[in-house]
């Protein structure tokens, strides 16, 4: 039997195989097709995203030497808790100078309020003096025209009286002064007493600021201090993560952002739990730059050598705080973003900034209305002594 009488019986067997096999390729290409018109075509996914939060660097306001670390990596830390505590003893000689300064200006300030007093009462005796004077002189005159007195008494009483007044400007004078230096306030509100009372309470918050709190509720992320380091102020201690004000940092493709809105949501796959957990969350502003424009090294494109890169835009997207409680992320995670562009209601820029502070703490405030009452009670306790 020849070859061709053996393919014959064989031949519809085999355009059936291969018609089956185009149909399906044809079926597959169609849903492929289908999918990404219906739903391909409205997300944008890319996996160059990455976890975001707020690194707060906590550091001193003041100088001195540590004695007491009271929080180390990894461990949680309130607001307002006890982080590092540097030796008192500079700040409490600090202090204790500062009050002695303010009642010694207190006291100065008292005594010159006495000595205007006494220029007062040395005024109006010059002023006696000068009538006396005249009163002297004016009795001498008629005497001398009668030859009663010689004209060398006349001269004298003459000279009396020039000298009184001239002691009497003096008086003035000083009075003048006096008054000038202690001016129309109180012993308590003069300008020498009031810079000696700021001295005092700058002294009185450093020596509150030797104990250094943490200013938010986070983890301890990393620690540079050690005991016994001399530290000055500004100097970074350690780092505090608050793991509930996270964000995805999504670097877009610079041509898949013709599509995306602030306000599209978006789901976000983190690689520490895989697929099993999804966050939901929404795009909430575009950056201002590409990465490359903002990096230490910009890329000089003008050069000879030029050669075109795709740049990425970072895209912020926010994070249900419900489901990062149930499940917590670290900074730096990676992660896989995928937006949903079918609303294209929002705006390509992000809104004005609110007028309330985006972040706050309270925990560094210092009771000032303590220090006001140190500083009044040293004033009013050299005011009476």
């Amino acid at each position: 039997m020849s070859t061709e009488q053996q393919a014959t019986p064989n031949s519809p067997k085999r355009r059936a195989v291969l018609a089956g096999i185009t149909a399906a390729f044809l079926l597959a290409g169609a849903g492929y097709g289908a999918y990404h018109v219906l739903v391909g075509s409205k997300h944008i996914e890319t996996d160059n995203a990455y976890v975001g939060g707020n690194l707060v660097n906590v550091s001193a306001q003041v100088a001195g030497s540590v004695v007491e670390i009271r929080g180390d990596e990894t461990q949680l830390v309130q607001a307002g808790t006890e982080l590092v505590r540097l030796d008192p003893v500079d700040a409490e000689v600090a202090l204790a100078q500062a009050e002695a300064r303010l009642g010694a200006a207190v006291r100065q300030q008292r005594e010159r309020s006495t000595g205007v007093a006494q220029y007062e009462a040395a005024l109006a005796q010059r002023r006696v003096a000068v009538k006396t004077a005249q009163d002297d002189l004016a009795r001498r005159l008629p005497l001398a025209g009668e030859n009663i007195v010689s004209g060398e008494d006349v001269a004298h009483a003459r000279q009396a009286v020039l000298e009184a007044r001239a002691a009497l400007e003096v008086a003035a004078k000083q009075l003048a002064a006096a008054r000038a230096g202690v001016g129309d306030a109180a012993p308590g509100e003069h300008p020498a007493v009031l810079a000696a009372k700021a001295d005092y309470m700058a002294a009185w918050l450093a020596a509150r600021r030797n104990t250094i709190a943490a200013p938010v509720t986070g983890y301890v992320a990393k620690r540079s201090v050690q005991v016994g380091s001399r530290i000055a102020p500004g100097a970074p201690l350690l780092s505090v993560v608050p793991l509930d004000q996270l964000w995805i940092d999504a670097n877009f493709k610079e041509s898949e952002l013709r599509d995306i809105r602030v306000g599209q949501p978006a789901t976000v796959e983190a690689d520490i739990y895989g697929d099993k957990v999804v966050y939901h969350g929404k795009v909430v502003g575009l950056g201002a730059g590409t990465g490359s424009a903002f990096s230490l090294l910009p890329a000089q494109n003008a050069s000879g050598n030029w050669v075109k890169v795709v740049q990425r835009v970072p895209v912020r997207i926010s994070l249900d705080p419900k489901e990062l409680q149930a499940h917590p992320l670290r900074v730096g995670l990676s992660t896989t973003v995928d937006v949903d562009i079918s609303r294209q209601q929002g705006g390509v820029l992000g809104a004005v900034a609110p007028a309330a502070p985006a972040y706050a703490t309270t925990a560094l405030t210092l009771p000032l209305q303590q220090a006001r009452a140190a500083t009044d009670a040293i004033v009013a306790r050299n005011m009476r002594n």
